[in-house]
């Protein structure tokens, strides 16, 4: 009896333990988006989707660069923004957030290298992404993605997609520009 009970104490509290030091998942890409586009519908903004992965470099300039003090208000101010992370290293999958890739896939980003960013409507159709096309390209072709902006050109393309789907002033747009250009390599 007494082992009985011993036993039953002890595979309780393994159990316990299991459930406590396991991580709860990420959400699904699609859950994200769903909340995304719902929140941009409500405050008539568009969203910007990054697709990053936690172990490269200029995934985290990108997401340094906006949230950093000195721009997060205007970007948060302008536009839902949201992570996605994919393409992690095999002992870190569990930071993936399950479908991402087929989002990446649906915006033509499967080619393109991370950071990849979308700025997508409230209704999910994308207006502007990281590529750079050539003139007269439709949005909806491959292009070189330019990732973390930090050359002069790359931040003057992103300033251009940020005017175009946003109500940043010129003098906002320039505060953002000169935070982008703090990633130029030395």
């Amino acid at each position: 009896m007494k082992r009985t009970l011993f036993l039953s104490i002890m595979l309780v509290l393994s159990l316990c333990i299991a459930a406590c030091s396991t991580k709860p998942a990420k959400p699904s890409a699609n859950d994200v988006m769903k909340q995304a586009y719902a929140q941009a519908t409500k405050e008539n903004k568009n969203v910007i989707i990054v697709f990053q992965s936690s172990t490269r470099e200029w995934c985290k300039k990108f997401e340094a660069s906006i949230n950093d003090e000195s721009v997060k208000k205007l970007i948060d101010d302008n536009y839902v923004v949201v992570y996605l992370d994919l393409m992690e290293d095999p002992n870190k999958k569990e930071l993936e957030n399950p479908g991402a890739i087929d989002i990446l896939t649906k915006y033509q980003g499967e080619k393109a290298g991370l950071p990849f960013w979308v700025v997508a409507d409230a209704k999910g159709t994308k207006l502007a992404d990281s590529q750079i096309r050539s003139k007269g390209a439709s949005v909806n072709t491959y292009g070189q993605n330019i990732g973390c902006p930090a050359a002069d050109s790359e931040i003057a393309f992103l300033l251009n997609i940020l005017q175009s789907t946003s109500k940043l002033s010129k003098d906002q747009l320039t505060l953002i520009g000169k935070r982008f250009a703090k990633n130029k390599q030395a």
